[in-house]
């Protein structure tokens, strides 16, 4: 029992160094130019949430 879970942890163990062997980390470049993006669709998403948000506050206005 003991050692059927040792070797599976350790095939485990094996198995997680090969695959972070695999992994490519983004460049810096990459990396500032996917956070701007992020960025600017935030700020465009929360002038149109807000522009939206408005007109709704407007209309139940108008309704009540």
């Amino acid at each position: 029992m003991l050692t059927k879970l040792w070797h599976s942890t350790s095939e485990f163990v094996t198995d997680v160094k090969a695959e972070v062997k695999k992994v490519s980390f983004p460049s810096k470049a990459e990396t500032i130019g996917s956070t701007m993006v992020v960025i600017v669709f935030c700020l465009i998403m929360s002038i149109f949430l807000s522009m939206a948000d408005s007109f709704l506050v407007w209309l139940v206005g108008k309704v009540i």
